[in-house]
Parts: structure tokens; sequence; C-alpha cells
């Protein structure tokens, strides 16, 4: 009686892992670990990739730190592949079952994020669904690997690396997908400085000299996606007396329809400006670099009998931020006069307007938005008018460039690519001492 009682009761442990063993043999046991097995895999493989374009090719320092934190998930799940492999052939003694749950937990806390971040941003369906599925499967595998350990033979460190590995995730992803993009907008400034007119050689006409400085204090580079000069000739009229209110009401609502800005007064009387000159003054697809300055020198002439008063000078500059996106050069233009779809946005009011399209393809600055987002181009609109051109950058899925977005959606846009227009002038110039040199 004492030898067949004496190994039940010297050797529980031993024969409660030979009773675990007798599990790994079985067709459910194994189906388990195979699933263990898939959920690592398919959530290591896709996160490395992503990480390692994010780690090479991010376009700023926390994408970069993104990728580096993907990298290190992937390999850490990697690595808890063979120890659930160990786990379940070897039994739950091995000390590989900690490895295996700290992985899986890994996996779990990634698939969350991801599909937070899909669900947030992503506009692809199947990404969507895809990273709630891993999610699910990666909480059956943690359920899975935590039933087949008798025990956690150190258990505050193991949740000691899950808590830190759970603060630096959040707090990495919390950095790069909600406050980053929303932090405080930079912008470059646009300064006109006119210089002295200068009277040709025969005393006919005469030059007006405007340097249009470009100055970018900020840290972040920028896209030029239009930029155009134009000068308006105008005549300046005052009445000796107090316009009537119909009399400056009149004036004060054509005034408005234009983006020319003047000072009204109850003495000022409406005269339309007329454009005298236009040009792009950097050529679009060009860049603006973090504290970079670039200066373009420009010439106004106008004959020296010209009945205009005073010259106005403006400049406009649409820019998209580099670091929310990467864009390619610019194809070819498109003119409207030789049959170029417009959408409806673009004619409507407009249609005697001639339009000149421009489009360039462009990519999502991390890797995970550009596979769950669908591919967008960059176009701009050039709508030629009385008064110089209006440069309408927009950006939009391939195929949806006809449609008209609400404003809600066209605000979000501008926001995520850092989408921005500077604007400078009126500079006016006075032609009273020049026209007296006759």
């Amino acid at each position: 009686m004492t030898n067949s009682l004496g190994p039940d009761s010297g050797s529980r442990s031993g024969s409660h892992v030979m009773v675990r063993r007798g599990l790994t043999k079985s067709k459910y046991s194994q189906a388990e670990m195979v699933w263990v097995v898939l959920v690592l895999l398919l959530t290591a493989l896709p996160v490395g990739w992503c990480g390692l374009k994010d780690f090479k090719d991010a376009l700023t320092f926390p994408g970069c730190v993104t990728g580096a934190a993907l990298m290190a998930a992937a390999l850490i799940m990697v690595v808890g592949v063979a120890a659930v492999v160990d786990c379940w052939v070897r039994g739950p003694v091995s000390n590989f079952g900690v490895v295996a749950l700290i992985s899986t937990g890994v996996a779990l806390l990634t698939n969350i994020l991801l599909a937070f971040q899909t669900w947030n941003d992503g506009e692809r369906v199947v990404y969507k669904v895809l990273s709630i599925v891993l999610s699910v499967a990666s909480l059956l595998a943690v359920i899975q690997v935590w039933r087949r350990l008798d025990e956690i033979p150190t258990p505050k460190r193991v949740a000691a690396a899950l808590i830190v590995s759970t603060i630096v995730a959040v707090a990495n992803f919390s950095y790069q997908y909600l406050f980053q993009p929303y932090r405080r907008e930079v912008a470059p400034l646009v300064q006109l400085n006119m210089g002295k007119a200068v009277l040709s050689a025969d005393r006919k006409a005469f030059s007006v000299p405007v340097d249009i400085k470009l100055v970018n204090h900020s840290d972040v580079s920028f896209y030029v996606l239009g930029a155009e000069f134009h000068a308006m000739g105008e005549d300046v009229t005052v009445s000796p007396m107090d316009l009537g209110p119909s009399k400056w009401r009149e004036g004060a609502e054509q005034w408005a329809r234009y983006r020319e800005k003047h000072p009204l007064t109850r003495r000022e009387v409406y005269q339309p400006g007329k454009l005298v000159a236009a040009q792009p003054w950097i050529p679009p697809g060009h860049w603006v670099e973090a504290k970079g300055e670039a200066l373009t020198r420009t010439v106004v002439q106008l004959p020296i009998d010209t009945h205009f008063d005073k010259l106005t000078f403006y400049a406009t500059l649409s820019l998209a931020r580099k670091d929310r996106l990467v864009m390619e050069n610019f194809g070819g233009p498109g003119y409207s006069w030789r049959g170029v779809e417009l959408p409806h946005w673009v004619k409507a009011g407009q249609e005697e307007n001639d339009t000149i399209v421009q489009t360039a393809e462009m990519h999502e600055n991390n890797a995970i938005d550009f596979y769950t987002r669908k591919p967008r181009r960059v176009t701009t609109y050039w709508r030629f008018g009385l008064h110089g051109v209006d440069v309408s950058p927009v950006i939009v899925p391939v195929g949806d460039e006809g449609r008209t977005f609400s404003e809600q959606t066209n605000r979000e846009v501008r926001n995520r690519y850092g989408l921005l227009d500077v604007l400078a002038g009126p500079v006016e110039q006075t032609l009273g001492e020049i026209k007296s040199r006759r």
C-alpha cells in the first residue's frame, strides 16, 4: 500500500505535467497551437513590413519612432511563435510560456491600436474588417495561452513588461496620430517690396521693379502648388462731398465681388481696376525649405502716358506641408478650351473663364495610411479672370475629381495635409511722380 501511494503523493506536479503533455498530443490541443501561431504570424508580418517602411521613409521623427516600435513589436511576436510551439510541445513548465503570453499580449495591444487607427482614418473596408478580426483573434490567443500556463513564474515582471509596453505604445500612438496632426500651424511669409520707378531711354515708358521675398521661419518644408503675382492699374476719384447712401452701397457691393480689397469711404467713387501684369513667381512642384528664403524680382512696365493713378500689387502662394504627404512632380497641363472636364464647382459662375489643370500623384506620410486609405492625387485649377488667376488646389481620391465635397470635408482635407494659402498685398505705388517727368 505504501509503495503504491508513493508516486501519487510525491510527484503531483510531475503527474500534472504528464497529463498536460498528453493533451498536447490531442488534435484539439494542436489546433489551439496552430491558431495562436497563425495569429502571431498574421499580425507580425504586416506590422513588421509597415514598421520597416516607416523607419526608412517616414517624413517626421515621430514617424521613424513609430516604425521602430512596430518592428520591435513584430520581433517580439516572431519570437513568441517559437515560445508558443515550445510551450505546447514541452509542456507548460517550459520557461518559454511567459514569453508566449507576453508576445500574444503585444499582438493584442498592437491589433487594438491598429483597429482604432484604421477605423478612424482608413477608407478600405477590407482593412477595417481585418483589424477587428485580428483583434478578436489575438484576444482569444491570449486566453488560450493563459489557460495553458499552470502558473506565471514571475507575475510581477510579466505585469510590469505588459504595462510598460502598453504605456509606450499608447503614448507613441497618441502623439503620432492624435496630437501631432493638430499642433500649432505654421506658414511662410511673403513680402512685396517695390523699387524706384525708372524711365525708359526714349522716355515713353517706365518700369517698376518688384521684389517678392519668401521667408520660411518654421522647421517645416512646403510643396509649392501654385504661386501667382499680379498688378492692377487703378484710377482714384474722390468726390468733393459724401456720396449718397444708394451710390455708396452700390460701390460697396461691387468691391465685395473681387478678392482685391480696398478702403471704402463715403467719398471714394468706385473705379474697377484693370489687370496690367500677371505671372507665376515660383514654378509649381518646387518646394520651400525649412528655415529658407527665396527672392524673385519682376518688372511691371507701362507707357508713360497711362491714365492710371496708382499700381496695386498682389502675390499669392498655395502650399502643402511636406511632413503630411509625399508629392510627385506635376504632369503635363490640361486646358479647358481643349475639352478637359472640370468639376461643377470650378465652372460655377465662371463658365466664360479659361482654366488650366495640373495633376500630381501623392502618397500618405505613413505606411498604415498608405495601405488603408484610397489613393489620391493633388490637382490645381488655375482659373483666369479679369483680376488675375485664382489658384485652387484640391486633394481627392482617384476617380472622385468631379465630385463636389462639403465644406467640412474640404476643411478636414486641408487640415490633414497642411494645405494653406499665403496672401501678400495690396501694396500700392502711386504714379504721380513718375508721370510728372514726361
